[in-house]
């Protein structure tokens, strides 16, 4: 343990300023966009700015900063932590092709945590019988795919940051949904599951489910696909399977 301390101490001597600038720039994302989101904020942001404006300027804070983290996060030099072994590069590109599908598929019209689709009684669908925060978990699996399979520090600072507010986010929206659409949100949550499979465990959801139609699969696997082939080209990236066995 006092070798890991006296090596992360070294990493931050040497990468004092912009290591700073990155923690700084990354708190900041992570507390604006839950803060900006809290009914006392929001409410009184859309009252002078408007519904529009306010998503404007929530947009803008949230890119300005993330954007800044990811320069400062760039200039780190890497630190490995550890190392992920052989055969986990195979189970993360898997792990990455469920992330996608949950994506594609939260894009859809069966996603009722998206502005402007309502909430009927009509049953959850798709990949929302998976989890109702699709969106949200695959960048959650993002997060713990890169921190795992980089084990650099700087990554896993970024990649942790980025995970607890998606996982966060998903406990607020189910609050902020549950004031504003009482019992419609309420019957939503006991069709589907906060947690990935949650619905399946409980009972709620048949193990069926797991197929989420041929839209979320088809586009998900096209987004893997495309990611993992440019992978090596972003942030400094490794070839990734089943583009690096290729190579």
């Amino acid at each position: 343990m006092s070798v890991i301390l006296a090596a992360v101490s070294a990493f931050l001597l040497r990468n004092l300023g912009m290591t700073v600038s990155f923690l700084l720039l990354l708190a900041a994302f992570v507390l604006t966009h839950i803060g900006l989101a809290t009914p006392f904020a929001r409410d009184r942001l859309v009252a002078r700015l408007g519904e529009k404006g306010f998503l404007g300027v929530y947009s803008l804070v949230s890119l300005l900063l993330l954007g800044g983290a990811i320069f400062a996060y760039r200039q780190l030099d890497p630190y490995p932590v550890w190392a992920a072994p052989g055969w986990a590069w195979l189970f993360s590109s898997a792990l990455m092709l469920g992330a996608s599908i949950l994506f594609v598929g939260s894009l859809t019209p069966a996603n009722k945590g998206l502005a402007g689709v309502p909430v009927d009684e009509r049953p959850a669908s798709g990949v929302l019988r998976i989890t109702r925060h699709p969106m949200m978990w695959a960048f959650a699996i993002w997060a713990i795919v890169h921190a795992w399979m980089s084990g650099s520090l700087p990554t896993v600072v970024l990649a942790f940051g980025i995970g607890a507010l998606a996982l966060i986010g998903a406990a607020h929206q189910d609050v902020k949904k549950r004031r504003l659409l009482g019992g419609n949100w309420v019957r939503y949550e006991r069709q589907t599951s906060y947690w990935p499979l949650g619905a399946q465990f409980s009972g709620r959801q048949p193990w069926s489910a797991l197929w989420p139609g041929a839209v979320p699969v088809l586009g998900g696997a096209l987004l893997w696909g495309l990611a993992t082939f440019v992978h090596p080209m972003l942030m400094r990236a490794p070839a990734v399977p089943p583009w690096g066995a290729l190579a």
